[in-house]
């Protein structure tokens, strides 16, 4: 089930409605909606979601891992939630209020960046080095394939873990993430 900004708004201003934040630390911490928690998706706390009283709405950069972890979540046993339709880039679009930090390259950009230089390397040691290398080119050229059919994406996964998506300021252990203010 998902509900737009403007009443995600509207239902925050009349009761109790917990945020959830599944983007990684490094995202979270560039802009994310005050008053949110920060769980990446792959430190989701399905006891923290189910004691909390009220709907909890769970929240990333568009809505794709946001429908994940309601898929954990609800495997878990967790009930009253919600995905914040278009995610933290509808909630700016309807100009409702931010915290904002330093820009970063999203996960997006990064899965693009790091599939180009894979085809580029693949093809180049394929063509001067052995053909078999041409594999590579074309092992993640059928990862973007399946990615854009099934919005699955498990270079975004292994990305999301990688040390410079985690952020100064942001202290997560185990499945626990906390910002810390100056």
């Amino acid at each position: 089930m998902k509900i737009t900004a403007k009443q995600l708004s509207d239902e925050r201003a009349a009761g109790n409605v917990m945020l959830v934040d599944v983007r990684t630390p490094l995202e979270f911490g560039q802009i994310h909606i005050e008053g949110s928690k920060l769980m990446p998706l792959d430190r989701l706390r399905p006891e923290e979601v189910k004691a909390s009283d009220g709907e909890c709405v769970i929240i990333c950069r568009s809505g794709k891992r946001a429908a994940l972890a309601m898929e954990k979540l609800r495997a878990a046993g967790c009930e009253n939630l919600r995905v914040l339709e278009g995610g933290v880039m509808a909630w700016e679009r309807e100009g409702l209020p931010v915290n904002r930090g330093e820009p970063v390259l999203t996960l997006e950009r990064q899965v693009r960046v790091v599939a180009g230089m894979m085809v580029v390397a693949g093809s180049l040691l394929g063509l001067y080095v052995n053909p078999v290398f041409h594999g590579l080119s074309i092992f993640v050229g059928a990862g973007i394939a399946f990615a854009g059919l099934t919005d699955w994406c498990g270079m975004a996964l292994l990305l999301a873990k990688a040390p410079w998506n985690q952020r100064r300021g942001v202290a997560c252990q185990g499945s626990s993430c906390s910002v810390r203010t100056p």
